[in-house]
């Protein structure tokens, strides 16, 4: 038995994350880790059940073992729930034909009827790969206010980066009349989100056009975005004022994280009214040996250290034994840096074994030269 919820959220989590590169060998981009005791998607699935929306749709495709096991029956963010809760939405194989989801609007396109036994109002369409916390039903009251059909979350971004993103110009009162996607010469700096809310009668209607169209690349922001405005239809901007980063590639990945750290921290994660929720590993409460030295760093459980960490962020199960050195970098789950090896400006992922006296990354590295450490790696002479 379904019971009609007003807006229900469709999460698209099954991206392969090419840009992380050996991160996302293994795992989807939203099951990566972050901040030390979280991963990506605990961002988006956080943001859901503390704005009210308690039905989710996780749209898994790219190596979604790990990332399914993760989410599971959603009980960590309050979505284990008899009527709604969270469902993992593969692709899969119907009577007429199977495929991979082709682009974002294709992988909506094929869980239709999961929308439908919900009779929403509107659908909620975001991304499962972005570090960021929001009311979502600021957005829908104010998608409700000017009767949109449908709506997009913006953020102002530096004029320089604007052509990485979907901009969207518009007029005073903040309705679209021009949606570029990834312009070469932008002609201002509102990029997309890839957060939108939809009236659902809209969505079903442009979708199944969409996937009619043999030269579409069923994609929002290439295809159904510029259809909408083609055929006139009423599209609102959303000005979003805070933390946002799109975690997409290796420099931003570490950039987040390090923006954890410090006595004023960028993003602050310890906010009691906009708590970000991830699964609890029980682990162990960490260890600091006596000669260790750690400054301006987070340290998560089990971990154990005898040697020095400064500036960094450390998963569980971290053993940083004495006379090692860790600085300006990230370390997930169970990495062990041996006695006198250093580690330097890198991304060291889990499982992972520094041998001793061995030198990982440089000193100082500017963020667009972090060094990275495919999971699983013993680096030793």
């Amino acid at each position: 038995m379904y019971v009609k919820k007003e807006c229900i959220a469709m999460l698209l989590a099954g991206g392969q994350g090419s840009r992380l590169y050996d991160l996302t060998k293994q795992i989807a981009k939203p099951a990566v880790s972050f901040g030390g005791k979280y991963k990506i998607i605990d961002f988006p699935l956080s943001n859901c059940i503390n704005s009210g929306i308690d039905t989710v749709g996780v749209l898994t495709q790219y190596q979604p073992l790990a990332l399914n096991e993760y989410v599971a029956n959603g009980a960590p963010w309050d979505l284990d729930r008899m009527r709604g809760g969270l469902t993992v939405l593969p692709p899969y194989q119907g009577n007429k034909n199977s495929e991979w989801y082709k682009g974002t609007a294709n992988a909506i396109y094929q869980n239709i009827n999961f929308i439908k036994q919900y009779n929403p109002d509107y659908v909620l369409i975001l991304s499962g790969d972005h570090i960021y916390r929001m009311d979502y039903k600021l957005m829908l009251e104010q998608h409700k206010k000017t009767g949109a059909v449908c709506t997009v979350a913006t953020i102002t971004v530096p004029i320089e980066e604007a052509s990485r993103f979907g901009i969207c110009n518009t007029n005073f009162d903040g309705s679209i009349y021009e949606f570029e996607e990834k312009p070469k010469v932008p002609k201002n700096n509102q990029a997309s989100m890839g957060i939108y809310i939809f009236n659902t009668k809209t969505l079903i209607e442009y979708l199944e056009a969409d996937e009619a169209d043999e030269n579409s690349s069923n994609d929002f922001g290439k295809n159904i975005i510029p259809n909408l405005l083609h055929n006139g239809e009423k599209l609102y901007s959303y000005k979003f004022e805070g933390y946002w980063k799109d975690v997409g590639t290796i420099s931003s990945l570490w950039e987040a994280n390090m923006d954890l750290i410090g006595d004023e921290p960028v993003i602050n994660l310890g906010d009691q009214h906009k708590r970000i929720y991830s699964k609890n590993t029980a682990r162990p409460p960490q260890y600091i040996g006596p000669k260790a030295k750690v400054k301006n760093s987070l340290i998560s459980e089990g971990s154990r250290i005898f040697g020095t960490v400064e500036n960094s962020v450390l998963s569980g199960g971290v053993v940083v034994e004495a006379g090692a050195i860790v600085k300006d970098s990230v370390i997930m789950d169970d990495v062990v840096i041996k006695k006198g090896a250093a580690v330097y400006s890198a991304i060291v992922d889990a499982d992972s074994v520094i041998e001793a006296g061995q030198t990982v990354g440089v000193e100082n590295a500017p963020k667009d030269n972090i060094t990275v450490i495919a999971s699983g790696s013993i680096v030793a002479n």
